[in-house]
């Protein structure tokens, strides 16, 4: 199997890389067909896991290796880390200040971006999540486009266990749409389409990524890292106060860690 797939192209193995984490997400959406409610400590313990798996694949999936890459760079193998690294933070909280969106258990008055006009809860919940899908998307494209330019800190392995890391932590994410959704009365077959749906965008956000970089290597230092602090942001800004908004801090804090620990251990193993 893994043969099969090294003698594919880098952009279409990020592509299908991605249909396996937007199938992870839909797998979390469709716990819609089994119950109407989940338990929020289970809910908040799988936030904090997924905000665990990508903090540990910003760093050792995508910033490691660009200061890796950096080494001859003029001012510094830490800039373009750096540089990039804001940017990608800075790129997000841009794009929360313009799209409208709502984050779970929000109340509709408290959507965020430009004011929406005529939007229901159930959209404006699949563009947060989808807004967010984005950045990860990219980051498995980047890892696998990184193939393609011979680069020895790319590795297929690599890339590969950056993907499962994606993929484990869009099972919540999955659950974290389409359970609100289902709670407000939502047929369980709608409810598990606004779920899925979210993660549709990833395959759109990997084939851009790995065509950026196969194609434009000298930006791919500063790709890994603008994919690192899109996450980054991400886990700040949502994942990790949502997973805490509930009262199980302890609960989602060691669920973090464990997060965390498990893609360190998936990045070192197979990286």
């Amino acid at each position: 199997m893994i043969e099969v797939f090294e003698n594919l192209s880098p952009v279409t193995q990020a592509f299908l890389a991605t249909l396996f984490t937007w199938g992870m997400t839909a797998i979390g959406a469709s716990l819609v067909f089994a119950t109407k409610k989940i338990n929020q400590r289970l809910l908040d313990s799988m936030l904090g896991f997924a905000g665990g798996v990508m903090i540990a694949a910003s760093y050792w999936s995508l910033l490691s290796p660009a200061i890796d890459m950096s080494e001859n760079h003029p001012i510094g193998s830490w800039f373009p880390a750096a540089f990039g690294f804001l940017f990608g933070g800075i790129f997000i909280f841009i794009m929360n200040k313009i799209v409208p969106h709502l984050h779970p258990n929000a109340k509709l008055n408290d959507a965020e971006g430009i004011k929406p006009k005529r939007l229901s809860r159930s959209t404006l919940l699949v563009f947060a999540v989808t807004l967010h899908n984005i950045p990860e998307g990219l980051a498995v494209g980047i890892a696998f486009g990184a193939l393609a330019t011979g680069n020895t800190e790319a590795t297929l392995a690599g890339a590969i266990a950056l993907a499962l890391g994606i993929g484990i932590q869009n099972f919540p994410e999955g659950v974290a749409v389409s359970m609100p959704l289902r709670g407000e009365g939502m047929s369980r077959g709608k409810s598990f389409m606004y779920g899925q749906f979210s993660g549709m965008v990833e395959p759109f956000a990997a084939v851009l990524g790995a065509m950026a970089v196969a194609f434009f290597e000298p930006i791919l230092s500063y790709a890994l890292s603008f994919a690192a602090g899109a996450m980054i942001f991400v886990v700040a800004e949502e994942v990790i106060p949502g997973s805490q908004e509930k009262g199980n801090k302890d609960l989602a804090s060691i669920s973090l860690m464990v997060g965390f620990t498990i893609m360190m251990i998936l990045d070192v193993a197979l990286g």
